[in-house]
């Protein structure tokens, strides 16, 4: 069990990508969330973001996203020069938080992070918020409305800080509900799926399909719609679930 104290804070992180392959990130936000004295969690003050050289040239379709381009990144540091200061900066940081957190940790590996355990917050609001249409990060914001969260630093969108800034609201939605244990539980196993994500059951609720179909699904090599699958099946006596744990990333919702 997780044991915490008065400056036990929580990460959240948001990677911008040049789009043109391995340890590429131009840009990384953060936005810690700690624990009150009320025993309540809350948005703290520190937030910021870096630019980073990716050693390379950053994509047009990725500047027409993001708005990165060249000459921003120019004169940055690299990735491995700076990383570890944001991703290990002591000071009661005990735990990383990202939203599809299995992107951010193929750049935020072991090595930089001191091995810290991660929460993703797309796995944990299906969890938690299963009535929900979709489960993006934007959609999240305008579905849920957070209490107290300012509008002008939650943008623009598709930037690194204003996207952390996002997540950590929900992510301290989510710790004022469950533990911090149970966050990163949820995390580590697949993507439990509200709803068929695809094909001609696409929409429909696990329960509604056929013991036939939830066979057929829990073949897929997509590891979400698999172990929604056989969660399903699990939960109807017809199949005993094991579950491989690990940062799987699923299609998007």
């Amino acid at each position: 069990m997780t044991v915490l104290n008065s400056d036990f804070r929580v990460r959240v992180i948001d990677l911008e990508t040049a789009g043109n392959g391995k340890n590429d990130v131009c840009e990384i936000g953060w936005q810690d969330v700690g624990l009150g004295p009320d025993g309540r969690w809350r948005i703290e003050q520190e937030r910021g973001a870096l630019m980073v050289n990716p050693g390379r040239p950053i994509a047009v379709e990725t500047m027409a996203i993001y708005h990165i381009v060249d000459a921003d990144v120019a004169t940055a540091p690299y990735w491995r020069q700076v990383a570890s200061s944001i991703l290990r900066p002591g000071a009661g940081v005990k735990l990383l938080t990202a939203h599809r957190s299995a992107f951010e940790q193929r750049y935020c590996t072991p090595g930089l992070t001191g091995g810290s355990p991660w929460i993703c917050t797309w796995k944990c609001s299906m969890r938690l918020w299963p009535q929900l249409t979709s489960f993006s990060n934007q959609m999240l914001r305008y579905q849920r409305v957070p209490v107290g969260l300012d509008r002008d630093i939650g943008l623009p969108a598709h930037r690194a800080m204003p996207d952390a800034y996002v997540t950590a609201h929900r992510l301290r939605d989510m710790l004022n509900e469950v533990s911090i244990d149970q966050l990163v539980a949820w995390s580590l196993e697949p993507g439990s799926l509200p709803r068929v994500p695809s094909g001609a059951e696409r929409g429909k609720t696990w329960d509604r399909l056929s013991v036939e179909m939830l066979r057929e699904m829990s073949l897929a090599r997509d590891p979400d719609i698999k172990f929604s699958a056989e969660t399903e099946l699990s939960r109807r006596g017809e199949k005993e679930l094991v579950v491989v744990v690990g940062p799987s990333q699923g299609r998007l919702f």
